[in-house]
């Protein structure tokens, strides 16, 4: 099953990666978002746990290991074509993640990888929910702190 016109939702999952006091982003290189900035991720293989896929994903987009620390939150974005046809239909598992090694880089489908203080976030025109789920996770990993 492609993405374009799927018969069910595809899940997929996306981390917020803290490396310091900055977030890492990626350019994607595929659509539906071709071109636009976001948490890196992707979607989960068959035989795979969504920790292990968000993982996986983020090494594969930026050649950072990480720790998939605990879900942020889940949403299922439906974009629908000129018909009123669902074009794609994800659900979406985001998670805060823990940097572990690595130097950060483009890889695999995106075209660009930076890691971006908190501030810079509005300049990369992230959906309004992209700038939640950074938040959220930002709380959620001050908790982890303390």
């Amino acid at each position: 099953m492609g993405r374009e016109y799927p018969d069910y939702p595809i899940l997929g999952v996306g981390g917020v990666v803290f490396w310091d006091d900055r977030v890492v982003l990626v350019k994607r290189g595929n659509e539906p978002a071709y071109g636009k900035w976001s948490i890196p991720g992707g979607a989960v293989e068959p035989g795979e746990t969504m920790w292990e896929a968000v993982e996986r994903e983020i090494y594969e987009e930026t050649d950072l290991k990480i720790d998939a620390l605990e879900i942020v939150k889940v949403f299922d974005p439906i974009i629908r074509d000129e018909s009123d046809r669902v074009l794609y239909h994800f659900v979406l598992v985001d998670f805060l993640c823990k940097y572990k090694s690595g130097t950060l880089k483009a890889n695999s489908d995106v075209l660009d990888a930076r890691a971006v203080s908190k501030p810079e976030l509005p300049e990369y025109g992230l959906p309004g929910v992209t700038l939640e789920v950074i938040e959220k996770a930002s709380e959620l990993l001050k908790k982890r702190i303390k």
